[in-house]
């Protein structure tokens, strides 16, 4: 029975983490039914969360690797960049977290509030998308640096659970005239330092000390989580070069509505 647990919040993981749609509001929620201890499951959210970030490693290998033998000067240096504009993206999640995550952790992690940032969430999607406007960036090399770091600023906005870090910056770097497809893969990349800063935050705090049967437990979630990212990746790839985001807000407001009615009456 865990380890079905462990599969099912791992696939629930890789399909939610890089769609707008919030995982941690998801896994919250789905908590709600499924989970294991308090302790245990920090620890295990934080391993599934890597399954996926090494998912995006995987996907864009070629584009993220610096170093290929295959690549010209010129392809290295924009590989380069995009780590580097990646890093100057988590900066402002990094301070922000660090003042005031306790906090946020304290008062906002709850289905109530997941619910509300889900409806909330996905009016503002759907009204990003009903704008009349031309991207003024189409690829995800085009993005500055001023413009990665105001995207960063945005990505704070998911420290609120249900808001969805791939939401928050999909759409701050649509608002600042990027297309949805150089959007969606600058959301992937900057989601790399972010998550592997969080992992290693909740690594210190919590500490690694955990039974074989918990490593196996560990090792099931992320293998799970990796598998559906990847999968989920090419096909939310595909998806995106031929439709809007407008199915995923429609999905955030019914799920945001079903999820405060249920907490509401229970």
């Amino acid at each position: 029975m865990e380890y079905i647990k462990a599969i099912i919040l791992g696939v629930v993981e890789g399909i939610t983490e890089f769609l707008p749609i919030s995982s941690t509001g998801h896994l919250i929620l789905v908590n709600e039914w499924i989970s294991f201890s308090k302790e245990f499951t920090e620890i295990f959210d934080v391993f599934i969360q890597l399954g996926a970030v090494f998912a995006v490693l995987v996907y864009f290998r070629a584009k993220l690797n610096p170093f290929s033998k295959n690549k010209n000067k010129m392809e290295k240096k924009n590989s380069l960049q995009l780590w580097y504009k990646s890093i100057l993206g988590v900066m402002p999640a990094l301070v922000i977290g660090a003042l005031f995550g306790k906090e946020i952790t304290a008062n906002l992690f709850n289905p109530v509030v997941v619910a509300i940032a889900l409806f909330i969430g996905g009016i503002i999607l759907i009204l990003v998308e009903k704008r009349k406007t031309y991207a003024e960036v189409n690829t995800v090399v085009g993005i500055t640096y001023g413009k990665a770091f105001l995207v960063g600023i945005i990505q704070c906005l998911a420290m609120i659970p249900g808001t969805s870090r791939s939401a928050a910056t999909i759409i701050g770097a649509m608002l600042l005239g990027t297309s949805r497809v150089a959007a969606v893969e600058f959301s992937f990349f900057l989601a790399i330092p972010t998550m592997f800063a969080a992992s290693a935050y909740s690594f210190l705090k919590i500490g690694f000390h955990f039974s074989s049967q918990d490593l196996l437990l560990l090792a099931t979630g992320f293998v799970t989580s990796f598998l559906v990212a990847l999968l989920l990746i090419a096909g939310f790839m595909n998806y995106i070069t031929k439709n809007n985001f407008k199915p995923f807000g429609y999905y955030r407001i019914i799920l945001g509505f079903i999820v405060l009615l249920y907490f509401i009456q229970r």
